[in-house]
């Protein structure tokens, strides 16, 4: 079978991808140094422990398993981490991305689908983002991202690096079988966190900012369930197997929901009421993000089937319920 290298495979929308890839035929090839992901996560392929900063150690996994395609999820991704300490985005993500292109390029692995983000976007309320939106970040994370998405240009325009970059918004829900989920320690991710609070795990969901300008007060956001996202991944890759020129798409639902309509969606699929705190705004925070992604559908045929609240809730509850890597 066709071997794809997998950077970041062993974490949340990597290891899903991994399931994806398999069920698809190929073989996914999880290249992951642990800092953020879980060995227990790599179950649909080899493992390979490596950073994305070591060039030798990607020359030998290139070498070895001769890939076709690189599926890039590796990266630092947490927005306030991002604003108290740049450094780390800009040596983890953008040197570590380099690292990986020159070692693509010079193994001859010219095809790369690479995980990008709306942060590179910006602040752009109550406005639906399409691929063409002024992309003008405000913080270190989507300052890092949109570094790589020029990277990748400029590398196509060398050396034939053929790229499909997608700008996920953002991404929530689990795997249905509740083989792999979401786990981040710590978690600053809200579903995860308002089904801690709604089980106990912790005392109440916080609420970051209840005075922005929209309907309830709260922040709102484009929810993307995690395996539609991961099947536009593989519809990436495929379309780099047909020569397809490279191109950007946004990965959302075009509708957005509040940080208290996600809370009463998560009170209904568990039937627990979940306490919550009232906090500030955090630095970095934008109002509303929301997609346009009709490139997408139009060109990829790609249609999120999974991606209400109730199914993202529910199947992230169930993979909730199993204990996962916390055992």
């Amino acid at each position: 079978m066709t071997n794809i290298l997998v950077t970041g495979g062993a974490g949340y929308i990597g290891s899903h991808a991994c399931k994806t890839l398999a069920e698809a035929g190929y073989t996914p090839v999880t290249y992951d140094n642990l800092c953020t992901g879980w060995q227990e996560a790599v179950q649909f392929g080899p493992f390979e422990l490596g950073d994305l900063t070591d060039r030798d150690r990607l020359d030998q996994i290139f070498a070895a398993y001769q890939p076709a395609a690189v599926m890039h999820f590796a990266a630092l991704s947490q927005v306030g981490e991002s604003m108290r300490e740049p450094g780390l985005y800009w040596h983890n993500n953008v040197a570590g991305s380099l690292n990986l292109m020159q070692a693509a390029v010079a193994a001859g692995c010219l095809n790369l689908v690479f995980s990008s983000t709306c942060a590179t976007y910006g602040d752009h309320d109550n406005v639906v983002l399409n691929e063409a939106s002024a992309q003008q970040p405000i913080n270190a994370y989507g300052s890092s991202k949109r570094a790589i998405e020029d990277m990748l240009r400029d590398f196509e325009i060398a050396f034939g690096l053929r790229h499909v970059i997608f700008r996920y918004f953002n991404v929530a829900g689990a795997d249905p079988d509740a083989e792999v989920g979401e786990f981040h320690q710590p978690e600053t991710h809200i579903v995860p966190l308002v089904l801690d609070a709604a089980c106990g795990k912790r005392d109440a969901l916080t609420i970051f900012g209840t005075d922005y300008d929209t309907s309830d007060g709260t922040c709102i956001r484009d929810y993307v369930h995690v395996c539609d996202l991961v099947e536009a991944h593989v519809l990436g890759l495929k379309w780099l197997e047909d020569d397809k020129r490279s191109r950007v798409f946004n990965l959302g639902t075009g509708k957005g929901f509040s940080v208290r309509e996600v809370i009463d969606a998560a009170a209904m699929v568990t039937g627990t009421e979940v306490p919550v705190l009232e906090g500030a705004r955090r630095a970095g925070d934008c109002t509303r993000l929301v997609s346009g992604s009709t490139r997408a559908e139009e060109e990829l045929g790609w249609t999120p089937t999974r991606s209400t609240l109730e199914q993202m809730i529910g199947d992230a509850w169930r993979w909730h319920q199993t204990g996962h890597y916390d055992k």
